[in-house]
């Protein structure tokens, strides 16, 4: 069984149908071309790379707090899709609960775009997270950690960080928003995706300079805590991408197959609870 084959959860990709489900309005970007990327086009991804399930993080990009295409999606799934949503930092206990009964098994915070400070209130939230058994994805870049990671831990949330945590390549393992994710792995509360390498490499690919931010996450938070993640459709990517190609990547970092499994399934699944 080649890579391209082996059962695959991932845990970190988009879709954008506008022509059914239209983008929001006050959106500050709108994907076009080829980051449109309707659930009929990744189906086709899933049966030629293996993808068994998905997780589904709504976008800030396109939609914003409108979670109506991401509903729409797991409703078609039959079980093969969950869910991550972007929700308003004062909803209700309610409102949370009437998400996880269609699929959504957790919210995103992305503090790229929306930044620290707007994430500074949110205890009540995550602790409210916490009690329901939801899940936090979480996406940083830089030093962002270093300013929500006593927010985060203190409130007992079970997190996934986006895309390891986006660290500035040319500043190396040693910048304290790394530190704070690889001193996270202590906590037995998160995980970490190996995912989106274009958002923080400074070269094109296969994106070697990531290649020790990689080998650290692995180390600390070892395969029992490290997902991995397409991050299809590629939004803002810089050159063009494709799945197989970054498969190939997670072939030459883990050339054993039960190395693989683990990422591929193992860890997802129990992670994400197919």
């Amino acid at each position: 069984m080649g890579v391209f084959d082996e059962p695959k959860i991932d845990t970190h990709c988009h879709v954008l149908d506008p022509a059914r489900f239209p983008y929001a309005p006050d959106v500050a970007y709108r994907p076009s071309g080829q980051e449109i990327a309707p659930l009929e086009q990744y189906l086709q991804v899933m049966d030629a790379y293996g993808i068994r399930h998905a997780l589904f993080v709504g976008p800030n990009s396109g939609y914003g707090l409108d979670n109506r295409c991401l509903l729409d999606v797991i409703g078609r799934g039959q079980g093969r899709f969950k869910g991550i949503a972007v929700v308003r930092n004062e909803i209700d206990r309610d409102a949370l609960m009437q998400l996880r009964s269609t699929g959504v098994i957790g919210i995103a915070f992305n503090a790229t775009v929306m930044g620290v400070q707007h994430y500074a209130g949110t205890g009540a939230l995550l602790r409210t997270l916490a009690e329901l058994d939801m899940l936090l994805s979480l996406q940083v870049e830089h030093d962002q950690l270093v300013d929500l990671r006593a927010l985060v831990e203190n409130s007992g949330v079970r997190v996934m960080i986006d895309h390891g945590g986006r660290p500035a390549a040319e500043g190396g393992v040693d910048q304290p928003g790394f530190q704070a994710l690889l001193a996270m792995a202590r906590n037995g509360r998160t995980a970490v995706k190996l995912s989106g390498y274009q958002k923080f490499s400074s070269q094109p690919p296969p994106y070697d300079d990531t290649r020790p931010f990689i080998d650290a996450l692995l180390e600390a938070f070892t395969l029992d805590n490290c997902l991995w993640a397409s991050d299809w459709p590629f939004l803002k990517a810089p050159q063009r991408l494709d799945v197989g190609p970054l498969l190939r990547q997670v072939e030459r970092l883990l050339p054993h197959e039960a190395d693989r499994r683990k990422l591929f399934w193992d860890t997802p699944r129990r992670w994400l609870g197919f």
